[in-house]
């Protein structure tokens, strides 16, 4: 969980700059290269599921996504118009990212709410039973057709 907070804080120049300044990193690793870092687990292949997200207005905005990805990736990923979503970046330090589950798509969920998610969602706006943060909720196959409600309101916990 450390390691997986530390790299959605830092970006990957970041990283490297602050390995290569206290010389963690030997001379031989090629500390430089333009390889991306991921907040989520490393998706295997290309498998893909369909994801919608159903506005306030009515509007539905689907989209898809790569098995691996979370919810805010695929806003992110997919240049969505849903606007303050995921302000922190994924770093659990708002709630502009707050989602709504359907009953029975909430139960399938691998993971339960960490503290921290709980601590978070309890500033959101709308909150109901089956309230997540998209940045927590990991895509898997099984979550292919998946929909959720993004709530009327967003509330950003930091200020």
């Amino acid at each position: 969980m450390f390691l997986k907070n530390c790299l959605r804080t830092f970006s990957g120049n970041q990283i490297r700059f602050l390995l290569n300044k206290n010389s963690i990193v030997p001379k031989y690793i090629n500390y430089k290269s333009s390889a991306s870092l991921s907040t989520t687990k490393l998706a295997l292949d290309d498998q893909k599921v369909k994801v919608t997200f159903v506005l306030n207005d009515g509007r539905r905005l689907e989209s898809e996504a790569k098995v691996g990805d979370s919810l805010l990736d695929v806003v992110v990923n997919n240049e969505l118009n849903i606007e303050g979503f995921g302000a922190c970046e994924g770093t659990v330090t708002c709630s502009t990212c707050h989602v709504i589950l359907k009953p029975e798509d909430f139960k399938k969920l691998p993971e339960e709410a960490s503290d921290e998610e709980r601590d978070m969602l309890d500033l959101a706006f709308g909150l109901s039973e089956t309230s997540r943060l998209g940045c927590q909720i990991i895509l898997s196959k099984e979550q292919d057709g998946l929909e959720v409600r993004v709530p009327e309101t967003i509330n950003d916990a930091r200020g």
